[in-house]
C-alpha cells in the first residue's frame, strides 16, 4: 500500500520530469528544430499536418550517441 509520503515523492518526481520536458521543448524551438528543410508541413483551410522528419532524425542521432556514451561508462 502506498503511503502519503511515497505518493508525494512520486508526484514531485513526475512534476520534475514534466518541467524538464518543457525546458527541452523550449530549447528545441530556440535551436530551430521543427523548422528544418526536411520537415514537411501541409496547410489546408482548416487542417495543418506536420511531419518533422529531419528534426526527428537529428534528435534520434543525438540520443543514440548520448546513450552509447553513457553505456560505455
Amino acid at each position: 500500500m502506498l503511503s502519503p509520503e511515497n505518493i508525494g515523492k512520486m508526484l514531485l518526481g513526475m512534476a520534475a520530469l514534466i518541467a524538464l520536458a518543457g525546458l527541452v521543448f523550449l530549447l528545441m524551438g530556440k535551436l530551430g528544430l521543427g523548422r528544418l528543410p526536411g520537415d514537411i508541413i501541409i496547410r489546408k483551410e482548416n487542417l495543418t499536418i506536420f511531419f518533422p522528419i529531419a528534426s526527428m532524425l537529428i534528435i534520434s542521432l543525438i540520443l543514440t550517441l548520448l546513450l552509447n556514451l553513457f553505456r560505455r561508462l
